[in-house]
């Protein structure tokens, strides 16, 4: 009976989405792939969003404590401060994360811990992304895997800390539909949360769609990515923003022929 549903349903609009610089994201990806495959660095990371619409909340990378707290004066409020080091990937677990600090001080004294941290750790290169906080939402986590054999898979569900434990999480392959986008969040056990729950204020889950079809046209369109997570998405009122990011990239297999798999 699913079956027959599914194949029953509408087969689905593709989206027609504004300000995408897919020549410059290629050419942020061919640069990446000639130093090698891997986790695409921070510098590179925040250009490829860009180029589809995927910015973080305002962010600053930078090189030293002095450079984050003055980044974070410039970005006024509070603000987040993550270290940045190549073979970080889980800053929180590594206490590699600060949130909610104000003054230049205060930013300043959190970047020499992490410093010294990472300096007993071993982490080589060190940087830091100041960010000014995300405004108070859902967390959310949209992310990819570039499967051998059905390509990209994109994937959203709860996001943050608590994304193992609640394991609640929504599949499509891509390229997803006006009406895919619509249909995910909605099948989550979670999705009150983004609609009022218990009396909440509704957040703008119209964003949360755009931002899956952003990230489907992302990797649709560049087969070198091999993985990407946005983890959390803080969805509020007023759209989404994204709030730690990562990409990984390998050398492109080339298509098969219908029939040969």
């Amino acid at each position: 009976m699913r079956y027959s549903q599914w194949r029953s349903a509408p087969e689905g609009r593709l989206p027609d989405l504004a300000g995408i610089r897919a020549d410059e994201a290629k050419v942020v990806l061919a640069s990446a792939l000639a130093a090698g495959a891997g986790w695409l660095d921070q510098a590179a990371l925040l250009r490829l969003l860009d180029c589809y619409g995927l910015s973080p909340v305002a962010t600053e990378l930078v090189d030293s404590p002095a450079a984050a707290a003055r980044a974070a004066e410039r970005l006024g409020g509070p603000v987040a401060l993550k270290l940045v080091a190549a073979g970080l990937l889980h800053k929180t677990e590594a206490g590699a994360v600060r949130l909610g600090l104000r003054g230049r001080k205060s930013v300043l004294a959190a970047a020499r811990e992490m410093v010294g941290a990472a300096t007993v750790s071993g982490l080589p290169e060190i940087r830091f992304l100041v960010q000014r906080m995300a405004p108070a939402g859902v967390e959310m986590l949209v992310g990819v895997v570039n499967d051998p054999s059905f390509g990209p898979v994109l994937a959203c569900g709860a996001g943050g800390t608590a994304t193992e434990l609640l394991k609640d999480v929504a599949v499509r392959i891509t390229p997803l539909t006006v009406e895919d986008a619509r249909a995910m969040p909605r099948s989550l056990a979670t999705f009150p949360l983004l609609d009022g729950y218990r009396g909440a204020r509704k957040v703008d889950v119209a964003a949360l769609e755009e931002l899956l079809l952003r990230v489907s046209q992302l990797v649709e369109s560049n087969p070198e990515i091999a993985e990407l997570d946005l983890n959390p998405v803080v969805v509020h009122a007023a759209g989404v923003a994204v709030v730690d990011a990562r990409v990984r990239l390998q050398e492109a297999m080339p298509a098969s022929l219908p029939g040969t798999r």
